[in-house]
């Protein structure tokens, strides 16, 4: 949300920008004609269809964040994003069958990825080139990367190590344990995030990028805009998977991997936090940034295992879960990058640089194995 100074008798906000209320109608309006059987040049209407949800996604989340406050309102778009990426994932599992058995993994690798690298390192490189310096709350960035470290290498590196079955796989046993663990886990952070602890995850009172500088919005807009973000956020992950065969077949033309389908689809429904956590550091706004990035990886991979650990015992379903080696160093790498640029409390230009460099890295030997 714009951060235009007001006075505390400032009159709330009680009209949405018409444009935000138009783009979820003409995304579901594209999708019900995919559905109606138009193609071809059609798939660019629905492209731009897609991007206009994504904004009207950002903006309406800001709305719902703006009233709720911090952390609630940055839990608010990770939850609802996630629990889409979720229903995709799923949906696409079960259509693709056999060939789905890695899908899982690469989406939420490229996802942890995209935003322990892009995200935040770009977060990090227009904060510093506008604002110099910027600071957080140290307490709050430690306890997302310690939650973090721990979800992501049990779910994605211990696969490789157990002796049960020959390969990335765990049994169902195991599978089952791991599920109820990353819940455990998400479930702990989100309790630190929101109750125990919920002053790590705001800015400082009187600090300049304290935020809720205007009135918030009334009842009725917000609770308009949570409908609108859920309509929007559902737009962007049907019409992403409704261009996916379109991806798919560029991906193949081009000769490229097939795990960089997961990262384009995983960017696709990234976007509109990627968006509100840009413009939260670009406003000086760091600790939002980070809470959205950092709050969207651990909703990521902490709900999204899970959620595909009960699908493959229910349905039988292979879900390989183990990185390859060179996937793995990068993961290590990353973690290790993130702890130490984040360690200080403070961030310049140079953290954000070396993160966007892996990110290069990641997508280019993703290209070029």
């Amino acid at each position: 949300m714009t951060d235009v100074a007001s006075s505390p008798a400032a009159p709330q906000q009680s009209l949405l920008p018409l444009w935000t209320i138009i783009a979820p109608v003409i995304a579901w309006l594209c999708f019900g004609g995919t559905v109606a059987g138009l193609a071809g040049p059609f798939l660019v209407v629905v492209a731009l269809a897609l991007m206009a949800s994504v904004l009207a996604a950002v903006h309406h989340a800001e709305v719902v964040a703006h009233r709720v406050g911090e952390p609630f309102g940055t839990l608010v778009l990770a939850l609802a994003v996630t629990l889409i990426e979720v229903a995709l994932i799923l949906s696409l599992m079960l259509a693709s069958g056999p060939d789905g058995a890695a899908l899982a993994r690469d989406t939420v690798f490229a996802a942890v990825m995209i935003i322990l690298n892009g995200m935040v390192g770009l977060c990090l490189l227009v904060g510093g080139i506008k604002h110099g310096e910027q600071q957080f709350d140290l307490n709050g960035v430690k306890a997302a990367l310690t939650t973090l470290a721990a979800i992501v290498v049990l779910t994605l590196v211990l696969p490789n190590y157990v002796e049960s079955l020959p390969g990335p796989y765990y049994n169902n046993s195991q599978l089952a344990f791991i599920a109820v663990v990353s819940l455990v886990l998400y479930g702990t952070f989100v309790l630190i995030q929101t109750v125990r602890h919920r002053d790590y995850f705001l800015a400082a009172v009187g600090s300049e990028h304290q935020e809720m500088l205007a009135a918030p919005p009334t009842l009725k807009v917000t609770l308009i805009s949570a409908l609108l973000l859920l309509a929007c956020l559902a737009a962007v992950v049907l019409l992403a998977k409704v261009l996916a065969p379109t991806i798919e077949n560029a991906v193949d033309a081009a000769g490229a991997p097939k795990a960089l389908v997961g990262i384009i689809i995983a960017a696709v429904v990234l976007l509109p936090e990627g968006l509100a956590a840009l413009r939260a550091a670009r406003n000086n706004r760091l600790q939002t940034s980070l809470n959205l990035a950092l709050g969207s990886a651990l909703a990521s991979i902490g709900l999204t295992i899970p959620a595909v650990a009960l699908l493959s015992l229910v349905s039988g379903l292979t879900l390989t879960l183990g990185l390859d080696v060179h996937s793995m160093v990068l993961l290590v790498l990353s973690l290790f990058v993130s702890v130490i640029a984040l360690g200080t409390g403070r961030t310049t230009i140079l953290q954000g640089v070396v993160m966007l460099v892996l990110f290069a890295v990641y997508l280019f030997t993703t290209v070029v194995p």
